[in-house]
């Protein structure tokens, strides 16, 4: 299969390319960094056919430019796999307004933008949105305000768009991470550390604590399940997955 996966120069999004790639796909990732991407293409090269474009998400045309050098590249496109680089820890009472500006461009519009440049392509082959949102979106969590309430959109997005496109044959899911092992989540734990005053071993302990599975999962874990979602044979649609170890108390 023929997939670009966004933010993917490290931690959730490089998962879920690795494993991809294992499978035999053919991946285009993307980041804004030019030295990271350089680094995820050779790191991830041993795996199988892997393309890297630089992009930053909050910019139209980098989103244009990067669907449309995949379409170059790929010749075709089955599956998109949408991960957005998170916004900074922080409550209400200390987050800038223009902070919230740029979480919107880089929470909602990019996935909205990259989704309606990219879905001639998915048309045509019938393909897959997956969209990477967060658990917190069912339980807002503790000093994270912009991904609490920005994400949440993507929820609405994917069920939308599951209704509307899927006479085309089209799946539109979302996955909704919990803890898992990446830069992301040692730049919480810090923040946490700092402002409760806790040894950093204890905060993760804290935190695993309240895990069923007592651990975090390995963002090639969340590749699994990627993988699943987009094969030609999947019937799951218009799902918000959570893939957290049991950590959320809702039942739905």
């Amino acid at each position: 299969m023929k997939i670009i996966v966004t933010a993917s120069t490290k931690g959730i999004g490089y998962g879920i390319s690795k494993v991809l790639l294992e499978n035999g796909n053919d991946v285009v990732i993307s980041g804004h960094n030019e030295r990271n991407l350089e680094s995820a293409l050779d790191s991830l090269k041993s795996y199988g056919k892997i393309h890297g474009i630089l992009a930053d998400l909050r910019n139209i045309n980098d989103i244009k430019n990067l669907v449309d050098e995949s379409i170059n590249i790929l010749k075709g496109l089955d599956a998109l796999v949408y991960v957005a680089p998170p916004p900074k820890p922080g409550n209400f009472e200390d987050t800038p307004i223009e902070a919230w500006d740029e979480a919107v461009k880089s929470l909602l519009l990019s996935a909205v933008w990259i989704t309606k440049i990219s879905l001639p392509y998915i048309k045509e082959s019938k393909g897959s949105y997956v969209y990477l949102s967060s658990f917190a979106i069912k339980e807002p969590q503790e000093n994270l305000i912009l991904s609490n309430v920005v994400r949440i959109s993507l929820a609405g997005l994917t069920k939308s768009l599951s209704k509307e496109l899927g006479k085309y044959g089209i799946k539109v899911n979302m996955i909704m991470p919990g803890w898992i092992e990446t830069e992301r989540v040692e730049e919480v734990v810090n923040s946490k550390t700092k402002k409760e005053g806790k040894d950093k071993k204890d905060i993760i302990k804290e935190i695993e604590f309240e895990i069923p599975l007592k651990r975090m999962a390995k963002p090639e874990e969340i590749g699994d399940l990627v993988n699943y979602l987009i094969a030609k044979n999947t019937y799951v649609s218009g799902a918000s997955i959570p893939f957290d170890g049991g950590l959320l108390n809702s039942v739905f």
